[in-house]
């Protein structure tokens, strides 16, 4: 006899479909905030001379805000579906998309009012720092990368949950008492 995985229900191809779907979004605004703030940002501003530094950074933001943004949307909607198509609601089910819509605020925050608000004082050669415009740039410069930050811890909470509910057997029982899910005996033991 040869031990073969049980063929997916429809119900639970459709879940492992759309928890794909949110992974590879997560994937992409995580990895780009962590890209971007890690390495990028630093190396630009560490080599390249200002403004030309700040003016690239920019670009570069308003042009991944794009991208956080629509990830964001994907993920919203694909935890509707969940929610829609993934049986029973559970704590972990409501933290996970409690923590995805802040993470798609703050994209939201960063991308239709930070970042704009940082290109229009850098236009106006605002320097971090220096005089009343470049206080301002260096408020919403620290605002734009508590935020991200922010952003980033909570994707990663979202998909280390995702990743648990994905992980869990359709229709095991979630043990209330801390003991593991019992199960029916298996039907193909050896006689």
């Amino acid at each position: 006899m040869t031990n073969q995985a049980p063929e997916l229900r429809p119900r639970s191809r459709a879940v492992v479909a759309i928890a794909s779907v949110y992974a590879l979004a997560l994937a992409a605004w995580a990895g780009g905030l962590a890209v971007l703030g890690a390495i990028v940002a630093p190396t630009v501003f560490g080599i390249v001379p200002a403004p030309t530094s700040a003016d690239a950074m920019t670009v570069v933001f308003r042009k991944f805000d794009v991208v956080a943004i629509t990830c964001a949307v994907v993920a919203l909607l694909a935890e509707a579906a969940l929610a829609w198509r993934g049986g029973r609601t559970t704590r972990a089910d409501l933290a996970r998309a409690g923590a995805a819509a802040v993470a798609a605020g703050l994209a939201v925050t960063v991308g239709a009012w930070l970042a704009p608000g940082i290109q229009d004082l850098h236009r106006l050669g605002a320097i971090r720092g220096h005089g009343e415009a470049g206080l301002a740039l260096e408020r919403l410069h620290r605002y734009a990368e508590s935020a991200s930050k922010a952003e980033l811890f909570l994707l990663l909470v979202v998909l280390v949950l995702l990743v648990v509910r994905t992980a869990r057997p359709p229709g095991a029982a979630v043990a209330s008492d801390g003991d593991a899910p019992r199960r029916a005996p298996s039907s193909s033991a050896p006689v």
